[in-house]
């Protein structure tokens, strides 16, 4: 498992074109919430704290991504009601089935 955020679609192919020619094989998961759910756990955050710059500035690009390709390249876990155990699990679910 390699967790990576991927906002642009041709450095997604870049990297799975790579790992295809090296016949490593890809499941491709988005952890998905909406925006709103994304602001508030961004503002309720007391590691980084509310006012986190760096993920507030890839709240557009991901909608972005998640509209015109993202979506359609991955398996989506929408998280907007689920705790990070459970998409956890989903994920691991997933992955065994």
């Amino acid at each position: 498992m390699i967790p990576m955020a991927v906002l642009v679609e041709r450095y997604w192919r870049e990297i799975s074109a790579g790992l295809d020619r090296h016949a490593i094989p890809v499941r491709h998961f988005v952890l998905h919430a909406d925006q709103d759910t994304l602001r508030g756990r961004i503002a309720g955050d007391t590691v980084l704290g509310p006012d986190s710059p760096f993920r507030l500035r890839y709240l557009e690009p991901y909608a972005e991504a998640a509209r015109t390709w993202l979506h359609d390249e991955a398996e989506v876990v929408d998280t907007t009601h689920i705790t990070p155990a459970e998409a956890a699990l989903r994920i691991a679910e997933a992955v065994k089935g």
